[in-house]
């Protein structure tokens, strides 16, 4: 089973040894933004999916990142508060936003996989 996931609202989720899954958003999603100047990771604890829980502002636009599933945010990425372009430079990897632990893993694995996200962003663009 792959450890990556993504969602219609372009965010990826990678499963980590810890059990946890750390979000960000995808490439196509950062280059469709542009340069991010500015992000506000959320706070620890718990939100439904759904609910928005960052904020991030590019040169473009601002947008909200939602949290894909039902669960409990228990890291964030404080670097992005000094350097946004993380974001921008590793999408994947650096500038990830946060990490939550879930209860119901069936729900990580019912979403995107990497050639289904691959065929939405074709069809979807």
């Amino acid at each position: 089973m792959s450890t990556l996931r993504f969602t219609p609202e372009h965010e990826w989720l990678r499963l980590e040894a810890s059990g946890h899954l750390t979000v960000g958003i995808t490439d196509f999603a950062q280059q469709a933004l542009g340069d991010v100047v500015f992000v506000q990771v959320p706070e620890l604890g718990a939100f439904e999916a759904g609910h928005e829980v960052a904020v991030l502002e590019s040169v473009k636009a601002a947008s909200t990142i939602t949290m894909p599933l039902t669960g409990e945010v228990v890291a964030v990425n404080q670097a992005l508060a000094d350097d946004p372009a993380l974001v921008n430079a590793s999408p994947m990897g650096e500038g990830w936003f946060f990490r939550i632990c879930i209860e119901d893993m069936s729900a990580f694995n019912d979403l995107l996989d990497q050639q289904a996200y691959d065929a939405f962003v074709a069809e979807n663009g």
